[in-house]
């Protein structure tokens, strides 16, 4: 059965309890005060009859009925009931709608307690059928009871009243179902264009997916309401919010977590922005915001997708190392095509000698570097970035060294490659760029590795102009640059963020030609170093100070 059959089967049954306990209700509570409402008014009437002074006198009279039968059936028709009956001690009757039954005996039985000077309300079987009557006795003017006066109504009658308005009951609760069940139908309705004409499970499964879907991707999803109310967030946006648990974040005001987000921007214009740059906790994130409305274009509220522009950066400087190296190489493959035509002429020429120092003289730089990072540098990763570097270099005319001293035999599996691949190759990079500068003293770049102690060390030396002090803090800015192009000012960093996450630190002095030496120390076990830090600083009773990066 469909949800829509469900609902609409669901309401009307339950309008239909509904209103079947309400009008049974409403009719049991309508008989019993219509009930003692007539028995309350016959009782007045009985009252009043017995106290009327021609009544009383009467009762001394030689024939009584013949005053008191016209007053009472005068007060009977005033009053529309259905008989006023009075009778002396004995019960004889001297009123009576029927006139033939006058002198005769009062039926009922409920005589006993009016006789003792008591009114009360009752339900008889008279002469005239069951009945619902009021009996008051009638007192002379010593104080002693001489009669009772009967007042009632029939039970026919009574029934009938109600009959009436139980009809009326059944009508309003007729209209009342109907109306009901149109309400129904136009909820169900609007409940099933509400959610797309799908079925609960449908609702169910297609949100599991969406769950699924918004955990598997690496962008952080954040979603708010039209007020500005935080309804999502997927762990990748908890984990770049430094957040662990989504009730820190779902049920808030964005402005109250993320201040600059933009989100309530793209409520007020309902335009979508895109790519772009947005700092939260220290981390530069690219942010597209979009506003959610529905088929009637009516504002639901926005979605934000966040991506670490540090990952994006870092790809990018892979993708263009790797442009970098293609490019080298077809340098290199025109360069050594010119080399092996020079040895071709010479060895035509009959020049032995010359195209023996050619070659050696080419083949013994080449080799010394291949050899060195062959035997110091045993990580393919590390080495084919040197050896690319020492490629993009002879292309340059730069004179790329690499200390013979250098070893990196003892780098733990533990550190990132990647990391080590940015903070190498911008390093280097930087250094080519500052030498190929006008003011630069010599287009040389020195670099030293070594893994001997507890830490893994950096040093890249450029004999550039150096780096000026005004800029001396903004180095390690994102997109700042000394030069003029576009796209620039993310390699150091890119640096700064992946020592972050290996726990090292950089520095740098000016060397002797003017020049920068760069100095980077990564410690070989960084969770072990820091645990003891906070070890030591838990029992110093202090915090663990950060390194100024």
């Amino acid at each position: 059965m469909r949800f829509q059959t469900k609902l609409m089967l669901l309401i009307a049954s339950l309008l239909l309890l509904v209103m079947l306990i309400f009008g049974l209700s409403f009719e049991h509570m309508l008989a019993a005060s219509l009930r003692q409402d007539i028995g309350l008014r016959a009782l007045n009437v009985a009252k009043t009859v017995a106290a009327m002074p021609e009544i009383v006198d009467a009762f001394s009279a030689k024939e009584p009925w013949k005053i008191i039968d016209p007053i009472a059936e005068k007060v009977r028709l005033e009053t529309q009931a259905e008989f006023v009956v009075v009778g002396n001690r004995e019960r004889i009757r001297f009123s009576h709608p029927i006139p033939e039954r006058i002198g005769e005996y009062m039926q009922g039985g409920d005589d006993q307690a009016v006789l003792e000077g008591h009114a009360i309300i009752s339900e008889a079987v008279g002469s005239l059928g069951p009945s619902l009557r009021g009996k008051a006795p009638v007192f002379d003017k010593q104080g002693q009871v001489i009669g009772v006066v009967s007042v009632g109504f029939l039970i026919e009658d009574i029934q009938q009243t109600i009959q009436s308005y139980r009809n009326r009951i059944l009508l309003i609760a007729l209209a009342t179902l109907l109306l009901g069940i149109g309400g129904t139908v136009m909820i169900a309705r609007n409940g099933k264009k509400a959610i797309l004409g799908l079925e609960p499970s449908e609702i169910g499964r297609l949100y599991r997916e969406k769950r699924a879907i918004l955990e598997s991707i690496r962008e952080g999803i954040l979603a708010i309401n039209e007020k500005g109310v935080i309804t999502m967030a997927n762990q990748t946006a908890l984990q770049m919010l430094g957040l662990s648990n989504r009730k820190d974040i779902t049920g808030k005001e964005v402005d109250e977590l993320l201040g600059n987000s933009r989100l309530l921007e793209v409520l007020k214009t309902t335009k979508a922005e895109y790519d772009q740059d947005l700092l939260i906790g220290g981390k530069v994130l690219v942010a597209n915001r979009v506003p959610v409305t529905d088929e009637d274009h009516r504002l639901l509220g926005a979605v934000a997708s966040l991506r670490d522009k540090t990952e994006l950066l870092r790809v990018t400087e892979e993708l263009s190392q790797v442009k970098e190296y293609a490019d080298a190489l077809r340098a290199q493959t025109h360069e050594y095509s010119n080399k092996l035509h020079l040895i071709s002429g010479l060895i035509q020429l009959e020049s032995y000698e010359e195209a023996i120092r050619f070659i050696t003289h080419e083949s013994d730089g080449h080799i010394n570097h291949t050899r060195l990072i062959m035997k110091e540098i045993p990580d393919t990763l590390l080495g084919g970035l040197l050896l690319g570097k020492l490629n993009r270099a002879n292309e340059l005319k730069v004179e790329l060294q690499i200390d013979p001293q250098s070893s990196f035999r003892d780098v733990p599996a533990s550190i990132d490659r990647y990391h080590l691949i940015t903070i190498i190759g911008n390093m280097i990079d930087n250094a080519m760029e500052a030498v190929l500068s006008p003011e630069a003293s010599a287009k040389r770049v020195h670099v030293f590795l070594t893994d001997i102690g507890e830490d893994l060390l950096i040093e890249v030396e450029d004999f550039g102009p150096g780096i000026p002090e005004e800029h001396a803090e903004r180095i390690f800015e994102i997109g700042f640059s000394t030069k003029a192009q576009k796209n620039r000012g993310y390699g150091l960093y890119l640096v700064r963020q992946a020592l972050e996450q290996l726990h090292g630190y950089v520095t740098y002095t000016r060397n002797s030609f003017g020049g920068t030496i760069f100095t980077i120390a990564i410690p070989k076990n960084a969770s072990a170093r820091r645990r003891e830090a906070e070890h030591e600083a838990h029992r110093a009773g202090a915090d663990v100070p950060r390194p100024d990066h």
